[in-house]
């Protein structure tokens, strides 16, 4: 590395005027607002499901949990399979499904090239984000066995079919690790780059998975401008803060701490 030569705001300048520093911020919003929702509603839903008391809970449990334990670059390898557009799995599945519309309906549906046409890149991720939810569904799982009993006993009373009681009862008082898992969700998915870097190299097909992250790496460690990735740092950073300050003001009437009203 080159001696340290102060350049005062002139790397903020030509990030205000580099297409890829705004095409990766573009990509990174996109998948951030569809990823996280996708994986706290998957999670949350499991979470009910394998609340409830049924024969083999512990195995279910056990069974979705894995995923989220799997190390990273194994699973980005074993998804780079099932989502090869050729011989994958998902599309093995999807291929003769989508024959027998064809034939039906008259139509020319083909099975999506996951991790090679631009369309479906992010999609394909944020599949595979769902998939290694465990983390999420085990916070969920501890939240709902702290509900009392006593409140939807009371619901009950009033009338309450399941609906009310998980509307009224349940995601209230679950909210205190809803607002946890969202806002770590924010924080992972602005930083997201070992899946993108690994089944995506140099963000393509055309940039699409061309993240933040991914494009500060580049600037740091591959064209050795370590200035210029350093200012990315920083306004990573301050989008982090940002957002999380946004999501702790807007939510702040929603989140009920038990004893300390809303």
């Amino acid at each position: 590395m080159s001696p340290t030569v102060p350049v005062g705001l002139a790397n903020y300048r030509e990030l205000l005027s580099d297409e890829r520093f705004h095409h990766s911020l573009y990509n990174t919003l996109v998948f951030t607002l569809f990823a996280v929702p996708v994986t706290m509603l998957t999670a949350l839903v499991l979470a009910f499901l394998l609340n409830m008391k049924l024969r083999g809970q512990a195995f279910y449990r056990t069974l979705f949990f894995l995923p989220s334990i799997v190390p990273l670059v194994a699973s980005s390898v074993l998804w780079l399979w099932l989502l090869n557009p050729d011989y994958g799995l998902l599309n093995t599945m999807l291929r003769p499904v989508l024959e027998a519309i064809n034939a039906v309906a008259g139509t020319g549906f083909r099975p999506p090239g996951w991790l090679v046409d631009a369309n479906y890149t992010k999609a394909a991720l944020i599949l595979m984000s769902t998939w290694g939810v465990g983390g999420s569904m085990i916070l969920y799982l501890a939240a709902l066995g702290d509900v009392p009993v006593t409140l939807y006993e009371a619901a009950e009373l009033d009338g309450a079919g399941a609906w009310r009681k998980a509307w009224h009862v349940t995601l209230p008082m679950i909210s205190p690790v809803l607002l946890f898992t969202l806002v770590m969700g924010l924080i992972g998915t602005f930083q997201y780059f070992s899946q993108a870097w690994i089944m995506t190299p140099n963000g393509q097909p055309g940039d699409a998975t061309l993240f933040y992250a991914l494009y500060l790496f580049y600037n740091a460690f591959l064209y050795l401008r370590m200035g210029y990735a350093s200012a990315q740092a920083w306004i990573l950073f301050l989008v982090i803060v940002a957002a999380t300050i946004l999501v702790f003001r807007t939510t702040r009437r929603f989140v009920y701490y038990g004893g300390e009203g809303t």
